[in-house]
């Protein structure tokens, strides 16, 4: 999907701007409703799913002090990574919103929460709850839309490189906390400055990720695999350890991709932002730039909540537990304003999201004009591309565009006939 600015048919083309104060304000009178009556249950519901996390946690890791056997091994991993799904999806992330600020718990709130993760509480914060809701889905400056190493719009300048985006996502997936702990230092960009340049905010933040990275470490492969030593499941426990982990990576990636990714999910340019963007543009862009999954409870349980992602960019700060009550109003809102409200079966999204990974490694028109007649042509023309110099690639694509254009034209002219 393009940025909005440069569609055909611009979804909000349609409000005025009075229409988009006016939804700032019936947004803002749903979060008020919530706030004045969040209360002991709400409280009752984050202690409990906290205190079910340290209890399944601690019990599978006692089952994993028996890991060298199968059975055990299987119960003690498959509790592990659910329970470090519920601690850095439902519990982490909310507390460090400060959806629990409110009860005034000093173990449950923003400021003192350190979750189970290599990413520093203070790092995630700072890159996701000041960086990534603020400027949400707007292509070079929210490092949450392809983490900074991928192309995540056709208006970005394909390269040959982006060829190699989908193994580098899958990677990325396998070792998400990791790729978060760089991307929260902008590991990149400082690494390519000469040391002297680098700032000592950058040095500091650097050192406490370093540090936190270790402590992780040495709990789950060193401290609790040597627990294990005495009944001679070492090895399994480790590997115990390493598989929730990946587990746990694995699906917050997927859960994550799922909130902003697919395919007709909205994207933004910097320069159509304004410096005053009022609390109606800030609502519509969250709107427009977030995906929903639709499913059971449980499902959004270990989701995070993050299921309903776009009520969660719509209110980060308000209790999880009450995303699912306010949902139905949202989309009341929605079809009220003729705007789309993305939701969509978890298999769905997530095939929809990788379609796009994979959609924007090629040159734009490249999948869309390719068929198993014309294979062997079209991947010629893209070794010629990736070979080629910047002439070469400029022409090409300018040919993927023209033939996708023709094929855009003809699935139209064919619909309006079958309407007609």
């Amino acid at each position: 999907m393009t940025v909005i600015t440069k569609q055909d048919v611009n979804p909000t083309a349609h409000l005025t701007p009075e229409d988009i104060e006016q939804i700032g304000v019936e947004l803002d009178a749903i979060r008020q409703s919530v706030i004045d009556d969040r209360g002991e249950s709400d409280a009752k519901y984050i202690r409990r799913v906290i205190d079910t996390q340290r209890k399944l946690e601690l019990g599978s890791r006692a089952v994993l002090l028996f890991s060298a056997l199968p059975p055990a091994w299987l119960l003690g991993t498959a509790g592990l990574a659910v329970a470090k799904i519920l601690e850095n999806m439902e519990i982490g992330h909310n507390v460090m919103h400060g959806q629990w600020d409110w009860m005034r718990d000093p173990k449950i709130h923003s400021t003192t929460w350190e979750w189970d993760n290599a990413s520093t509480a203070e790092g995630w914060k700072h890159s996701h709850n000041e960086i990534h809701h603020t400027y949400t889905n707007i292509v070079g400056k929210d490092n949450d839309l392809g983490y900074g190493i991928m192309r995540v719009d056709e208006d970005q300048r394909w390269i040959p490189m982006y060829l190699a985006q989908p193994v580098w996502n899958f990677i990325n997936a396998c070792f998400f906390e990791y790729g978060i702990a760089a991307y929260d230092l902008e590991l990149g960009k400082n690494l390519s400055m000469p040391k002297e340049k680098r700032s000592e905010e950058f040095k500091r933040r650097a050192k406490n990720t370093l540090r936190k990275i270790r402590q992780q470490a040495t709990k789950d492969y060193v401290v609790h695999p040597a627990l294990s030593i005495p009944t001679g499941s070492f090895l399994p426990t480790l590997a115990a350890n390493f598989t929730a982990n990946l587990v746990r990576n694995l699906w917050s990636h997927s859960v994550i991709m799922c909130g902003h990714f697919p395919e007709g999910v909205e994207t933004f340019e910097k320069k159509a932002i304004p410096d005053n963007e009022t609390r109606g543009e800030w609502y519509v862009r969250q709107m427009l730039g977030s995906a929903n999954i639709s499913g059971s409870k449980a499902m959004h349980l270990m989701t995070g909540n993050l299921s309903h992602q776009i009520e969660h960019h719509l209110f980060p700060d308000l209790p999880s537990n009450r995303y699912a009550e306010v949902a139905p109003k949202v989309k009341a809102l929605f079809d009220k304003y003729d705007l789309n409200y993305h939701e969509a079966p978890l298999p769905a999204q997530v095939y929809s999201a990788w379609h796009k990974v994979v959609r924007l490694s090629l040159p734009n028109g490249f999948l869309a004009t390719t068929t198993a007649k014309n294979l062997p042509q079209q991947m010629k023309m893209l070794y010629a591309m990736t070979t080629g110099d910047k002439k070469t690639r400029r022409v090409a694509q300018l040919r993927l565009e023209q033939q996708a254009r023709r094929i855009e034209r003809a699935k139209a002219e064919k619909q309006a006939t079958a309407a007609a």
